[in-house]
């Protein structure tokens, strides 16, 4: 009786263990299929065989993605441009050579993980990070980089011979290096950055607005003889000769306004704070003072025009630079709009932009024009740029101007702390001059009503 027990006791154990050895290799084969190309030599193996030649398989997998990770990470080692890698505490995990230059990084090591606000003092950065962290969206930042004490103080062989994309900048004394940031977010709120010195073109486009500026200056001189010299002779010819002289007299004016523009602007770019002669200004009686000055030019095209915003406002600038800077945008609003069109100011005086100190006065220029073309908003304001020549064939007068205008206005209004941008209105279409200017002066009794004043052709 016992063996009887002992031999069912027997059976029903081994049963019960090829059961579980055939689910075993059955789990097994399934999971080690989803892992395979072809799944034919997966039954034809022992369980032991099968693990051992996927565990050979995953082993070769990881030696060349790890060989992989060393030529990747060696390239960018060696790459033109800086790169981080920071994790979700903002320590710093790994930065390429370049970036180590760029920032002047000489307390880190590779494998070390530190506080990135220990080896580099810079808000921006620190902003661009948090920022594509929240967002989870790749961003831009451009900025400039003023070294810490430690840094400024390596000696300058040193930094020479470690990092020549600052040698100009170290030969001069500079502390600082424009920089552009690029960058994106990674898993588990790690943050890669990508970085660009953009100190080399800045010193470039320095150069060139030097070598521009003397050699306009160069010519205001001779330029000045020729218009005197064009200006007497008219006296003494008749036609034909008489013809040329005026076309060449207006072409000599054409570039003596080119040459006084160029210093101008030059002058602005050098030291904007020391042109400035700051007195209290009442913006709306400004602006209809300078359009009064180019009423003649309105009314050749019946083109009325529209002041929207309150009676009286206020703020601190420099009135002559100021009239120069709506002159010149509302001119430009006359030639591109349609006859019988109408030109719009709006004046927002509030605190617009809560994250700001002061409050900020939005100056809102719209013409009924058919707006810039997309290609061209992102380069209107820059030297000598003229663009949207659909724009430019609305203009009733054949002369162009010299692409400097909306340069100068730029100029202007940086002078004054303040930002301009251009774009086109979403309800008319039309060209939309915006331009933001620091209140710094409080408004003088001020009624809270708002106005609209419509000036008929």
């Amino acid at each position: 009786m016992a063996a009887l027990e002992f031999l069912l006791g027997l059976i029903v154990g081994l049963t019960f263990f090829a059961w579980k050895q055939f689910h075993f290799k059955h789990q097994l084969q399934k999971i080690l299929s989803t892992y395979s190309p072809s799944a034919d030599w997966v039954n034809s193996l022992p369980p032991i065989s099968l693990v051992r030649r996927e565990l050979i398989y995953l082993n070769q997998q990881k030696k060349q993605l790890e060989a992989e990770k060393e030529v990747w990470q060696e390239l960018i080692e060696q790459a033109p441009f800086g790169y981080l890698r920071v994790d979700g505490e903002n320590q710093l995990l790994w930065c390429n050579q370049q970036a180590r230059e760029l920032l002047q990084i000489d307390r880190w090591q590779v494998g070390q993980i530190r506080l990135l606000l220990e080896l580099v003092r810079s808000y921006e950065l620190d902003q661009l990070i948090e920022t594509t962290r929240q967002s989870q969206q790749p961003q831009v930042q451009e900025w400039v980089y003023y070294f810490t004490q430690h840094a400024a103080n390596v000696k300058q062989s040193e930094q020479i011979k470690k990092s020549p994309i600052l040698t100009s900048s170290v030969t001069k004394g500079v502390k600082s290096v424009a920089l552009s940031g690029y960058s994106f977010p990674l898993p588990a709120g790690e943050v890669g950055i990508f970085i660009l010195n953009r100190q080399p073109l800045i010193e470039l486009s320095q150069q060139s607005d030097r070598t521009f500026s003397d050699l306009t200056h160069e010519l205001r001189t001779p330029l000045t003889s020729i218009s005197l010299v064009a200006e007497n002779l008219l006296k003494r010819l008749k036609n034909p000769e008489l013809r040329w002289v005026e076309q060449m007299l207006k072409e000599t004016n054409r570039l003596i306004n080119l040459v006084e523009e160029w210093l101008e602007l030059s002058k602005l770019k050098a030291d904007p704070s020391q042109i400035l002669n700051y007195e209290d200004i009442e913006l709306r009686g400004l602006l209809f003072s300078v359009w009064h000055i180019l009423e003649p030019l309105a009314n050749r095209k019946e083109i009325s025009f529209n002041y929207c915003g309150e009676p009286k406002v206020w703020l601190q600038g420099d009135k002559s630079r100021l009239i120069q800077v709506f002159l010149n945008l509302l001119d430009n609003a006359i030639k591109h709009s349609p006859i019988q069109g109408q030109i719009t100011i709006e004046i927002q005086a509030q605190l617009i932009d809560t994250s700001l100190s002061s409050p900020q006065i939005q100056i809102d220029i719209i013409d009924s024009g058919t707006g810039f073309e997309i290609a061209d908003l992102p380069h209107v304001f820059k030297r000598l740029y003229r663009g949207d020549k659909s724009r430019t064939r609305q203009s009733l007068s054949p002369a162009q101007g010299s692409g400097l205008g909306l340069a100068i206005v730029q100029e202007i209004i940086d002078a004054h702390q303040g930002l301009i941008k251009a774009q086109n209105h979403p309800v008319t279409g039309g060209g939309w001059l915006q331009i933001c200017l620091p209140k710094s002066v409080l408004e003088k009794k001020i009624d809270n009503s708002v106005i609209s004043d419509t000036l008929p052709h």
